[in-house]
Order: structure tokens, then sequence, then C-alpha cells
């Protein structure tokens, strides 16, 4: 009997898509179709490439509010998030080319024999590995320059959010792309796990820190296999003087998105005394007034539900496990009545002085932790075996010179969310955040490798050491 995978829209319970699973057999045809087709397209000219790639944009924007709405009813996000998340994904397109132009493009340079020449080429068939959080955008950031390098893909979208991947993998083909050159498997760990085990020689994965480790000792022993893996954080904001106004920074830091963003802030680090206490009342006071909503209610809203209930729960489990620490409850983790159990309000702890897991939860919890002084606050920030995002709140230059400098982190901010990022930026972390291999505009690093070539036209003798020629 076959397999069936459903998705549901969180807020309410309805079906957004359902299907089969991919088995083995799925997996290595798609695969075997990616090998097929790939000579001709890493052969083709890079205007062919980009063609089709701004066709794939163009059509996006012809689709905008559709995929908006189907986005939404996917992962329970707000229209606002969702309508800026196919806004990204069509900025992509050009931002890509952009980049491949500039980090892996061509030149030569003349030479006493010829000349010297740079190329690049694409790596052959990359295995993409989407997130729910940002099931459009998050691939998108892989699929889009790996095809413009001249790779072809095969897709497995989250097991949670199918209906997207869909709706990409049929844009592309809409824009012209060649059949096989971007396959899509459908279904949860053991389809990924296929994959990678797959002839692939890239795999690209944005998701949770667990299942990076389990990607790294899956290709341990295939070093030929490229990866770029980006894994979230438990990720620090300092929060060091004007509270009313950081008010607003911490909470589209911890609770935008509902907390599900990998670069949301986790840890929430002010001074001890009267200033601290400011600055946690204000953000107090800012969250009790926080609007949520399902996607598709009336009005504003700053928050949806999670992606499931079972997230949610797991959720609760880890603020549960603060509490029994000894962490103490600003504003708790509640269902909120009469809506889906995925729904949930955003909650505070002061987890000052308590030593806890150095781990993320993926929802809108963020923890409060008093320090001294400033080192301490550096310190306590650097403290974690994660390094993807950190920022500091502070009017004071000074500090931000020594904060940028000591961070350890690969995006930091300054009186911005620990969640700003742009396209035209790299995006990546260090230590358990990732593997040094950042994305976005840094993404054509790794779907490219570079040739180095020495040429002349004629053939002539050179100097061999020792000898007339």
């Amino acid at each position: 009997m076959m397999e069936e995978l459903v998705s549901t829209d969180p807020a309410s319970g309805a079906i957004v898509w359902r299907g089969a699973v991919s088995g083995p057999a799925d997996v290595a045809r798609a695969v075997a179709a990616a090998r097929a087709a790939l000579g001709a397209w890493r052969a083709a000219p890079a205007e062919e490439r980009i063609a089709v790639a701004k066709r794939y944009a163009a059509i996006l924007g012809e689709r905008r509010e559709a995929l908006a709405e189907l986005l939404s009813r996917e992962t329970g996000k707000l229209l606002w998030e969702t309508r800026a998340e196919i806004g990204s994904m069509i900025g992509k397109v050009d931002i890509s080319i952009a980049a491949m132009a500039e980090r892996a493009g061509e030149r030569a340079a003349d030479m006493s024999f010829g000349r010297a020449v740079l190329r690049h080429r694409g790596h052959g068939v990359m295995a993409v590995l989407g997130p729910y959080n940002f099931p459009g955008h998050l691939p998108n950031g892989h699929i889009v320059p790996a095809l413009l390098a001249g790779n072809a893909v095969v897709f497995k979208p989250s097991e949670l959010t199918p209906a997207i991947g869909e709706a990409m993998v049929a844009a592309w083909q809409d824009a012209g792309l060649p059949a096989g050159l971007l396959g899509i498997v459908q279904g949860g760990p053991d389809t990924g796990r296929t994959l990678v085990a797959s002839n692939i020689d890239g795999l690209l994965f944005t998701g949770s820190p667990q299942g990076g480790a389990a990607l790294r000792r899956a290709l341990v022993d295939r070093p030929h296999v490229i990866m770029a893996l980006e894994l979230g954080g438990n990720n620090p904001l300092v929060v060091w003087d004007s509270p009313e106004d950081a008010a607003s920074i911490i909470v589209n830091s911890a609770f935008v998105t509902t907390g599900q963003r990998c670069s949301c802030a986790r840890r929430i680090i002010v001074p001890e005394g009267p200033m601290g206490d400011r600055i946690v009342e204000a953000l107090e006071a800012l969250t009790a007034r926080l609007p949520i909503a399902a996607w598709d209610e009336a009005g504003e809203a700053f928050m949806g539900p999670l992606i499931s209930a079972p997230a949610a729960d797991r959720a609760r489990q880890g603020v549960a496990a603060m509490v029994a620490a000894g962490a103490r409850t600003i504003r708790s983790f509640d269902r909120i009545p009469g809506r889906s159990d995925a729904f949930v309000t955003p909650a505070i702890l002061d987890t000052t002085g308590i030593a806890l897991p150095d781990e993320e939860i993926f929802a809108p919890v963020a923890q409060i932790i008093r320090v001294p002084d400033f080192d301490a606050a550096i310190r306590t920030a650097n403290d974690t075996v994660y390094g993807l995002s950190a920022g500091l709140v502070s009017a004071d230059a000074a500090l931000w010179t020594r904060f940028v400098e000591e961070s350890r982190a690969g995006v930091v901010n300054r009186n911005r969310p620990t969640t700003g990022a742009a396209g035209n930026m790299p995006f990546g972390g260090l230590g358990a955040s990732g593997n040094h291999r950042p994305s976005a505009y840094y993404a054509a690093d790794y779907c490219a490798y570079p040739i180095a070539s020495f040429e002349a036209d004629g053939v002539a003798a050179v100097p061999v050491n020792g000898l007339a020629l």
C-alpha cells in the first residue's frame, strides 16, 4: 500500500495538500534524470541559464498572491510575512546572478606564455533539503544559485510543507527549465536519508542542529560530496539601555514568525539593577499587547500559530524543563482558548544564574539573563556552541566596537533585530550553527568550484632545468 503524505493548515486543521511519499525507486529515478540532464545544462551558455531564471522570477511575480496564500495555509504564517517571503524569492534571482558574476565567474590575465584563466563549474547533482519555517525562501536560496552555476537539483521539501515545494518546481517548469534538472521527492526523514545516500555531488541543507549532525555522520566517508549546512542557534541579544525603544527590537528578535526563525534571539542579556528592570518591564508590557491571529482573519496581527500542535507540545516541554530548573516565569507559555493547539502565547522567563542546556527552543520563548557588567555580557553572549546571530542594543558606540569585535557569530547587528539579514550579504554561522559555508550572497561559493588554467595558444618548448633544448 502506497504511503500518503498530508499537510494541514496549523491554524484550522484543514487539509492543504496530499500525495504519495517518494520511495527509494522514486528517489533513484529523480537522481538519474538529474544526472542525464546535467551535461547539456552545464554546457549551455550562462546567458541561457540566466534567461530561464529570470522567467522563473517573472512567473513568481505573476503568481505572488496565490503563492503567498498557499504559504500561509501550509505554515500558518500571516500574509504580511508570506508576501514578503515571495518577494525575497523573486529578488533572489537578480542577487544570485550578480553573486555568480562576482564570486564564481570567469576572468583572465595576460602572462608571458599566454594567459591565466579562472573558471568555475557546477559540482553536478545537488540534493536540497528544505525546512518548514521558510519553505519557499530558504530552499529557493539554494536552488537558484545551484541551477545558475550549471548544476542539476533534486529537492525534498519538509514533510510539513510539501505544497509550496510542488508550486516552486511547477514555476521552474513553466519557465522552460529542461526536464530532469529540478526533480522533487516528497516525504519525511526516510526519503531524505535515501536521497542523501544516492549518487549526489552536493548536499544543501537548512534545518535543525540534530539533522545537521546526522548528515555530517552520513557523509563522513564521502568527502567528495560538498555540504552546506545552516542549523540555527541559541542566539544572544545584549540590551544595555534605551528600554522603551529596545522593547520593540527584542520583540522583533524573539517573537517574529512566532519564534520560528533560526536567527531569533533566545537569550536576552540585560544589566543588573534599575536599567535591566526597566528593559524587562518595557518588554513585558509590549509583549502583552502583541496581536495573535490566523492568517485569514481580518485586521493586522504580529504572530500566527506554530507549524503544528506537536511543535507547540515540544516547546512547552522545553519551557517546563526550564521552570523545573528554577527559571522564574514573567510571561507564561500558554495555549490560546478557542484556537487550535498550534497557537501559543509568547513567553518570557528569567533564567539568571541557572544552568540550562545550550539548546534552541524553536518557539516564541525569551530568556532574560542579568549580568553585572559588559564584560560579563559578552562572555554570556559567547557562552554557546552555536554562532549564527547576535545583537547589541545600545546608544554607546564604544560598546558596539567591543561587541562586534568580540562576538562569535556570523550575523552581528546593532540596534536592529537579530533577525535582520539581506540577500546581498552572507548569511551563516559558526560552531554548531553550520559548517562555515554561509548562504545568501555567498551561496555562489558552494554551488561551483574554481578551475585555474594556464594556457598558451601554440605548442612551444619550455625550459627543462639542466638541459639545452
